[in-house]
């Protein structure tokens, strides 16, 4: 069996606020890279819940975040996709993430 690992780093501030991360990812060729946020999401499924770590550096500009989440948004239906097979639903959630673009105003 092998093993790999992705790692995030977190500088913290006085407060606990992050201030810098880097990220660590062996097999991708990604080594301290630096970035400004990170979501991960893993499924518990005894609970039968997503559980969530959301993080994002004190200095990241709210028109970055915007971006991200929005592609985000869009990634998620890609992924519902090749999941489910389910087009529809996942042009339903393209839909819903253009209209986030449109609402947050990094789309016009």
């Amino acid at each position: 069996m092998r093993k790999t690992q992705i790692t995030i780093d977190v500088e913290l501030d006085e407060n606990h606020i992050p201030e810098k991360m880097t990220w660590n990812a062996e097999d991708g060729g990604v080594e301290k890279q630096e970035t400004k946020a990170t979501m991960i999401s893993v499924w518990d499924d005894k609970a039968m819940e997503a559980l969530r770590i959301d993080l994002w550096t004190k200095d990241m500009p709210l028109d970055q975040m915007k971006m991200f989440i929005h592609q985000i948004l869009v990634s998620l239906g890609n992924t519902y996709e090749r999941a489910s097979g389910e087009a529809d639903v996942a042009q339903w959630m393209e839909q819903m993430a253009e209209e986030f673009a449109i609402k947050s105003a990094i789309k016009m």
